[in-house]
C-alpha cells in the first residue's frame, strides 16, 4: 500500500505512516491504491517547489500523481502517486504553530494523500473547505 524512501536523517516510523495511509485511503474508497512517500532535505524540496510551483523556497509537502496538480507520466495500475515531505520544514512549522512534530507530520501526510485523491485547496474556497474538513476528520480519528 505504501513505499517509503527516507533520504534524510529523520527517524521514520514506517508503521505509523502505513496506518495513516491505510486509514485515509480506505476513507476515500481507495483501499486498493498504492502510493510512495519520500523524505528529502530542504534544498531538494526547494528545487522541486521552484520547478513545479514556481516558488523559490522550501515547502513542507508536495504531491505528484495522476489526480494531483503535478501529474506523473504513465502511472502504474492502482498507483496514486508520490508524496514528498521535508522534515526540516515540518519541524519549523510545528514550532511556529505550537504543535508536536508528530501531529504536524501527520497533517502534511494526510494533506498530501488528499491531493493524490484529487482534492485541491487552491482551486476555490469550497474545495479548500472540503479538503480542510476531511483533513481534520482524519487527524482527529488518528491522533
Amino acid at each position: 500500500m505504501i513505499e517509503i524512501n527516507n533520504l534524510t536523517n529523520f527517524s521514520v516510523d514506517k508503521k505509523i505512516f502505513s496506518t495513516v495511509a491505510k486509514k485515509v485511503l480506505l476513507g476515500e474508497n481507495r483501499g486498493t491504491e498504492k502510493l510512495s512517500l519520500a523524505f528529502i532535505d530542504k534544498e531538494e524540496i526547494k528545487k522541486l517547489n521552484k520547478k513545479y510551483r514556481r516558488k523559490n523556497k522550501p515547502t513542507d509537502v508536495l504531491a505528484f500523481g495522476e489526480n494531483s496538480k503535478f501529474q506523473i507520466p504513465n502511472p502504474k495500475p492502482n498507483y496514486l502517486g508520490e508524496i514528498v515531505i521535508c522534515p526540516e520544514v515540518v519541524k519549523e512549522n510545528s514550532k511556529k504553530y505550537g504543535i508536536s512534530i508528530k501531529k504536524e507530520m501527520m497533517k502534511v501526510f494526510v494533506h498530501g494523500i488528499l491531493h493524490l485523491c484529487g482534492y485541491d485547496h487552491e482551486k476555490n474556497k469550497k474545495q479548500a473547505e472540503i479538503m480542510e474538513n476531511k483533513q481534520e476528520r482524519y487527524l482527529n480519528e488518528l491522533l
